[in-house]
This record gives structure tokens, sequence and C-alpha cells, in this order.
């Protein structure tokens, strides 16, 4: 089953790329996201990870208080979407 992760407090240059690096040594990443702002396409600061439910603990234990260019990111499993 898929589950998917909330990464923040992500450096504002961050590329999916390097997030889906990051997080592919601790696990099978599917998919990885950036938002950014509409009308400027700047990094709001904040993402989302999909990947395998047997990776979450073992990312989130590893990944939350990671240091990514200077910032410690926050990781853990996100919630749905209020309506």
């Amino acid at each position: 089953m898929v589950k998917t992760l909330y990464v923040g407090n992500l450096p504002w240059a961050a590329t999916e790329e390097e997030i889906k690096t990051v997080f592919s040594d601790h696990g099978n990443v599917l998919d990885c996201r950036i938002i950014t702002e509409r009308a400027t396409g700047r990094s709001k600061g904040y993402g989302f990870v999909e990947v395998q439910e047997e990776d979450v603990d073992k990312m989130i234990s590893a990944l939350d208080g990671h240091e990514l260019d200077g910032r410690k990111i926050v990781v853990n499993e996100a919630k749905p979407r209020e309506n």
C-alpha cells in the first residue's frame, strides 16, 4: 500500500530530484512533489513523498530532523486533506 509523507522546512532551492535522492537511501520512493506558489512558481518550503507502507517508519526515523542545505527538515505521515 502507498503512503504519503509530509516533508516540511525544505530549503527554498531544494528540487524534487534532490528530495527523491535523499529519501531513496532509506526505501523505495514512488513520487515526490514540492508545493509551489501558483503566481510565482517559488517553493512554499514543503512537499510530499509517496512511499511503500513498509518504508514509512524507517524513513521518518532516519530523516525527521535531517539537515538538508543547512535546514533541519520535518518528516511525518501526511494527514488527509480536510474539506
